[in-house]
């Protein structure tokens, strides 16, 4: 259970305008990079792994393959040096935390597409997993 106190000292803090991502998203984050005087945009792509903490303290992990070595990095999500967090493709995972994928080499790390229909990726058919639909016959009585 959160403080009460804790969470209106955040309120001010929280950025408003997050983009909406989840665990296994491929995801370009756009983080300002100070040198000096001049402030430049810095882009890290990869794949969410992770996802840690709630309001303020929230966190994700991305991680990338980069001349064949694995390179994660963790993004504190309302942290004023992140600009944009551009979501590229979105992924069907079954599981919160990819760590999985750090074994993993070459094409054995893809990850299937999310459709876009629902959330859950079933695009509403025939995977319904255990919610029955309720049969109204026609001609009932009225009271």
């Amino acid at each position: 259970m959160k403080n009460r106190l804790m969470s209106l000292a955040e309120a001010s803090s929280i950025k408003p305008d997050i983009t909406d991502f989840t665990i296994g998203d491929q995801v370009e984050v756009h983080q300002r990079i100070l040198e000096g005087q001049k402030e430049r945009v810095q882009v890290f792509g990869g794949v969410v792994i992770g996802r840690h903490g709630e309001g303020m303290r929230a966190s994700f992990t991305v991680r990338r393959i980069v001349q064949g070595e694995g390179v994660e990095r963790i993004f504190v999500l309302h942290s004023p040096k992140i600009a944009k967090i551009e979501v590229k493709r979105t992924g069907r995972v079954r599981r919160a935390k990819l760590y999985y994928l750090r074994k993993r080499v070459g094409k054995a790390t893809r990850l299937r597409e999310r459709k876009k229909g629902s959330a859950d990726g079933t695009m509403g058919g025939k995977h319904t997993k255990g919610k029955a639909t309720p049969v109204i016959p026609a001609n009932l009585p009225s009271l």
